[in-house]
């Protein structure tokens, strides 16, 4: 079966159900099916690619280099979509509001499994712009006949809820389902707020790319929050750790490459396998943990780091609503930690007392020489940080 396959089932089945609502009005199923058939590009929906039934091209963000085409095939498509209604448990009640660009793969593979489920989307244009259209957007769940709100933030995303609505957060708690964040794991100090504010919504921690697809998950708010966990593979999905210590991934959710270009694709690609940068490890329940990337890693006087641990710790000081662990020349070490922070209003920059912070959670090695105050952090259009840019 493809996307649209699921589609004329639905839309057969309730035809007057909402599948897709934005500001500018409601398409039911019947119409959403007939629209797709003619392959309408009018849809606030990218396609991608020639049509639903055939390949799609995903961009990536360029985050480690120029944006490359990533082809992923119907199979791919259904098997990530899989994934997630079994993991997550989409359902015709879940009514998910995408709240970011849907050309990168968080929101886009959301599409899928929505739509595959018989639930309905709701497509915010200006994504987490405006706090008030997310929360507008959840008060109308109801009256879709999907009382099951559902969303997928980005780690910053989540932090400017917390920073900004947290009590509008909190008085959601009964009506949200489950949030999904990826991108990157979320810090740990994070993931205890979310959960303090959201106690009986599923909070998911996800490892995908756009050339794995969706591989694990895990709902932190398990009653343990354990840092840097991205959970069991899920059904389509196999991970396992090289001899390099990096992460592995088989399975259906695989792209088939990348688009015009059979070289780079062999590079990280081969007996159906995807070689990862990403350093991680297999706990004793078979759970995926995430380290870092590997050309992330910072050689400080012949000490590695991950800039990862460095900023999740600073995270949990009171006084940093955000920050970037970057190295910084120096004479005698080559190179040295510099982190650089946005610092809570209402807080100053003491750079001594964060450094204790620091060097109460992290051995010596890791904890920065240099410290400074910033008004923003480079990120890229998907909310990752964007290490290349501090890069010398």
């Amino acid at each position: 079966m493809t996307v649209l396959d699921y589609i004329d089932i639905h839309a057969k089945a309730m035809p007057g159900k909402i599948a897709l609502t934005t500001k500018d009005g409601d398409i039911s199923y019947r119409e959403l099916a007939m629209r797709m058939r003619d392959n309408d590009r009018s849809l606030p929906i990218p396609l991608l690619g020639d049509a639903w039934d055939g390949d799609f091209v995903l961009y990536t963000t360029g985050s480690t280099g120029k944006p490359k085409g990533v082809i992923i095939s119907q199979r791919a498509v259904i098997a990530n979509s899989e994934n997630l209604i079994e993991g997550h448990g989409y359902s015709a009640d879940t009514f998910f509001i995408i709240a970011g660009a849907m050309d990168h793969l968080g929101c886009w593979s959301k599409i899928f499994p929505t739509l595959m489920a018989g639930g309905t989307l709701c497509v915010l244009r200006d994504g987490m712009k405006s706090i008030s259209d997310f929360f507008t957007a959840a008060d109308s769940a109801a009256q879709y006949g999907s009382p099951k709100v559902a969303t997928f933030l980005v780690p910053s995303n989540v932090r400017i809820l917390m920073s900004q609505a947290a009590d509008l957060l909190r008085s959601h708690a009964d009506s949200i389902d489950f949030i999904e964040s990826g991108g990157a794991p979320l810090a740990q100090s994070d993931m205890q707020r979310m959960c303090n504010l959201l106690p009986h919504t599923r909070l998911y921690n996800t490892y995908a790319s756009t050339e794995t697809g969706v591989m694990t998950t895990y709902n932190y708010n398990d009653g343990r929050c354990i840092s840097g966990c991205l959970g069991k593979p899920l059904k389509h999905s196999h991970v396992f750790i090289t001899e390099r210590g990096t992460i592995a991934c088989k399975g259906d959710t695989l792209m088939s490459g990348y688009k015009d270009n059979p070289e780079l694709t062999a590079e990280i690609m081969s007996d159906d396998t995807i070689f990862t940068a990403d350093n991680g490890f297999i706990d004793s329940e078979g759970m995926l943990h995430i380290e870092g990337r590997t050309d992330d890693i910072i050689n400080t006087g012949g000490f590695k780091v991950a800039p990862q641990e460095v900023e999740e710790a600073a995270l949990c000081h009171e006084s940093v609503g955000d920050c970037i662990c970057i190295s910084r020349p120096h004479p005698i070490l080559g190179e040295a930690l510099e982190l650089l922070v946005i610092v809570k209003e209402g807080h100053t920059l003491d750079k001594r007392q964060l450094a204790q912070h620091l060097a109460n959670r992290l051995e010596k090695y890791k904890v920065p020489i240099y410290y400074k105050e910033v008004l923003s952090i480079e990120r890229t259009s998907n909310g990752k940080l964007n290490r290349k840019t501090y890069r010398s």
